[in-house]
């Protein structure tokens, strides 16, 4: 059974204790999103690189092809089909790299679910304070 006859320090004094608690434990939780997103993205790796050696090899065999096919349609030397595709798969690959940088942001990486529920938590404090 409580108190109802406590002062004003003894429930400030828990009521701070509480807030401690509640940011420790929200700090926690940041830890464990971030530590699972890490967990994510290393597990993904491997795949990630053996899968792109595989298309690479792919890319560059079906430009080679392509190079010669430019060459044979259009009765140019051999030189002038790999400086016309490859001119185009440059701009191809700058535009798609250009396109991922620009949604490859840090703020992808940020534990929002932790950052809402921190916002929350000052909210409450404020209002507890008043």
């Amino acid at each position: 059974m409580q108190d109802n006859n406590r002062s004003v320090g003894e429930l400030f004094t828990d009521a701070l204790g509480e807030m401690t608690t509640l940011v420790r434990k929200e700090v926690q939780l940041a830890r464990a999103e971030m530590g699972e997103k890490v967990g994510q993205v290393t597990g993904a790796l491997p795949a990630l690189a053996a899968g792109g050696a595989m298309l690479l090899g792919a890319l560059l065999l079906l430009l080679h092809a392509l190079a010669l096919l430019v060459a044979t349609l259009f009765d140019l030397a051999d030189g002038w089909g790999y400086l016309i595709v490859g001119v185009v798969a440059a701009l191809g690959g700058y535009l798609m790299l250009k396109g991922g940088l620009s949604r490859l942001r840090l703020s992808n990486l940020v534990p929002n679910r932790t950052a809402e529920q921190l916002s929350r938590d000052a909210a409450v404090a404020k209002e507890q304070v008043r």
